[in-house]
């Protein structure tokens, strides 16, 4: 069981805490950041572990515990927001982000940081491994679950689609995808990069149960992970999501995939997710 359980409005609030700290951590670093691409998974991951994951900080070792894998490595931002929150290291970390000799580099690193899984970046890696955990759990009879996120433009890797055919193949059912679908890559709109649509035929094809949600609405989050079709077979859920969501002048600009907020717009962007704050309190 999840130890934080959060309801959709908690959730909602937590969500608000980390989009703070994702700018503040890409303004600090010195060697740059993904700020869109952290942005964009914020709900995901939020949900994830706060309320979805079977895992917690003192169950690291514990065999049973549910697995979750950052395919999507350059979205590390996000990922260190969201394990400081729960608490796997203290947030006082944040501040270090790529700094030297700091506990969190531009991608993650198991052997580095607390909470971190598997060791990501060349793009293509986590689906894979994650399969290969599936595998393993339902071979070794254990009830946990693998979930991994992984970017839309990350799947012009041909690895992916092997590692679907065996998901579904061994009708790993413990498994479930999530696919950031922001339409947005490194250099520009994934349709016109590396066309992936129609996804959600292409991964029926390939043998999955497939759910759509809206990945910057946190109930639609929550409804979707929470309601995933038991048939047998891999669930990938297609989560439509905003690069840069929730700072308007980052929102959906492609630049943004590299750059990380300086002088005037820190402010900005921070007087933004405020506003967002305080009519997130006014709600409840």
């Amino acid at each position: 069981m999840n130890p934080f359980l959060l309801s959709v409005p908690e959730l909602e609030n937590k969500a608000r805490a980390v989009r703070r700290h994702i700018i503040s951590l890409n303004a600090n670093s010195p060697a740059g950041g993904h700020t869109g691409a952290d942005l964009s998974q914020v709900e995901l991951l939020t949900a994830l572990y706060f309320r979805v994951l079977d895992c917690a900080v003192d169950r690291q070792d514990d065999e049973e515990r549910d697995i979750y894998i950052q395919s999507k490595g350059h979205a590390v931002g996000c990922y260190y927001c969201v394990l400081a929150e729960a608490g796997y290291f203290p947030v006082e970390w944040l501040s270090t982000y790529q700094h030297a000799n700091s506990h969190l580099p531009g991608h993650p690193v198991k052997q580095k940081t607390p909470g971190i899984e598997l060791n990501t970046g060349a793009l293509g890696h986590g689906f894979p491994v994650a399969v290969g955990l599936a595998l393993a759990a339902k071979r070794n009879n254990s009830k946990r679950r693998i979930f991994l996120i992984t970017g839309d433009g990350e799947l012009a890797e041909g690895s992916n689609w092997e590692a679907a055919m065996v998901a579904a193949h061994y009708k790993l059912d413990n498994l479930v995808i999530i696919n950031d679908k922001n339409g947005l890559q490194l250099a520009g709109a994934t349709k016109d990069i590396m066309c992936t649509d129609p996804l959600d035929e292409k991964w029926r094809a390939f043998g999955m149960e497939v759910t759509e949600c809206q990945g910057n609405d946190m109930a639609s989050v929550v409804n979707a992970l929470e309601n995933l079709p038991q048939t047998g077979k891999p669930n990938v859920i297609i989560a439509h999501t905003t690069k840069g969501a929730g700072v308007s002048f980052i929102a959906g600009k492609p630049e943004w995939h590299h750059r990380v907020p300086k002088g005037d717009e820190i402010g900005l962007a921070m007087s933004e997710l405020n506003d967002l704050i305080e009519e997130g309190m006014k709600s409840e």
